[in-house]
């Protein structure tokens, strides 16, 4: 057995997670502050642009929730469900396999791929061989 491998494996998990936050971080902060870019997006998937606040809201409270370890299960599992419904809304438009649905899930197998390297509970839970 490596000595150097579960401190690998729990870096390369960090940087995983740390991406995740960053992207969900950088979406919410554009919901917030410059809701014209996303504007167009939102109608295009039948939402109405006001609700860009609460969107922002809802991305920046899953990357904190996931960011902080004690949470990163909870955090996981909602920003799952909020990544989910972004994809169900270009499914629903017919645009399958878009950029969007595309980047949210990267982002739901980032944020797995990335707890589960971090937290070996969550490897002990998963059936697969080390």
């Amino acid at each position: 057995m490596e000595t150097g491998r579960p401190h690998r494996q729990h870096w390369i998990g960090r940087v995983a997670s740390a991406l995740v936050v960053a992207a969900l971080l950088m979406d919410a902060s554009v919901q917030f502050f410059v809701p014209e870019l996303a504007a167009s997006m939102l109608r295009d998937a039948g939402f109405t642009p006001a609700i860009a606040p609460v969107l922002g809201a809802i991305m920046a409270a899953c990357a904190l929730l996931y960011a902080i370890p004690a949470t990163a299960f909870l955090g996981a599992i909602l920003a799952t469900g909020f990544l989910g419904g972004a994809i169900c809304a270009h499914v629903r438009l017919g645009e399958i396999g878009s950029p969007p649905e595309l980047i949210s899930l990267l982002l739901g197998l980032l944020a797995w791929g990335g707890l589960c390297l971090r937290d070996r509970r969550l490897r002990a839970l998963l059936p697969i061989r080390q």
